[in-house]
């Protein structure tokens, strides 16, 4: 099964550090972050779960929930959330899932079907590529995904910067530029006709190339 923006989230029901959790209804009405990580135990991993904890207060300001998933038992989890807290400073405050049958990497298109069944006697690197993150918006589909590799940790910044250009091109038929930050100019979309930008942008736009039109970002 492979994956791609536009697609329905894969929906499990599985394990996590704050009971059993079913992702759609998990998800409900709004946004959803799911991010993967191959190993428990992990030192990159480490770092990017405390920074998460830290930056909640800005995913729940964007109406977005955040869950991750590794690839070992919740057990495993829970010890391993002592470690994030000792060092980051921050304790886990959102759901971790346990897959240590490899079910949900394997529904998400992270490790091939042949994988085998356990994460008893895998090591990080066979299970690299599941560094995977998923954005998903309120109508279970999925807006956006990034892979990184093990060696290089996600820049979370960068991921609340993807999560507010798909917030609000979801909704503005408007595109966001290279380097686009929210409060920043956007584009018109190239589908909107000059006959009904005229209408949403009645004092017009800046026009450097004819297809592309510039505008404030709408509110």
């Amino acid at each position: 099964m492979t994956l791609r923006i536009n697609d329905e989230a894969p929906d499990f029901t599985a394990e996590t550090t704050e009971g059993t959790i079913r992702f759609h209804d998990w998800i409900g009405d709004g946004w959803a972050i799911l991010f993967s990580h191959p190993k428990d135990f992990t030192p990159v991993c480490t770092t990017e779960l405390g920074t998460v904890a830290a930056l909640k207060d800005e995913f729940t300001r964007r109406n977005c929930k955040i869950m991750g998933i590794s690839v070992d038992g919740v057990g495993d989890h829970h010890a391993w959330s002592d470690d994030i807290a000792s060092f980051g400073g921050h304790a886990i405050n959102y759901p971790l899932v346990g897959d240590p049958e490899l079910s949900v990497v394997k529904l998400y298109d992270m490790l091939p079907a042949d994988a085998g069944d356990t994460c008893k006697g895998r090591t990080p690197a066979d299970n690299a590529t599941a560094r995977s993150v998923f954005i998903i918006g309120p109508d279970k589909k999925i807006r956006a995904t990034l892979t990184y590799p093990m060696s290089t940790g996600r820049n979370f910044a960068e991921i609340l910067r993807l999560l507010d250009s798909c917030q609000l091109t979801a909704n503005k038929q408007v595109a966001t530029p290279a380097n686009w930050e929210h409060g920043e100019d956007v584009i018109i979309l190239p589908t909107v006709s000059n006959e009904d930008a005229e209408a949403k942008y009645p004092d017009g736009w800046e026009q450097p190339l004819p297809y592309i039109r510039i505008v404030p970002q709408p509110e």
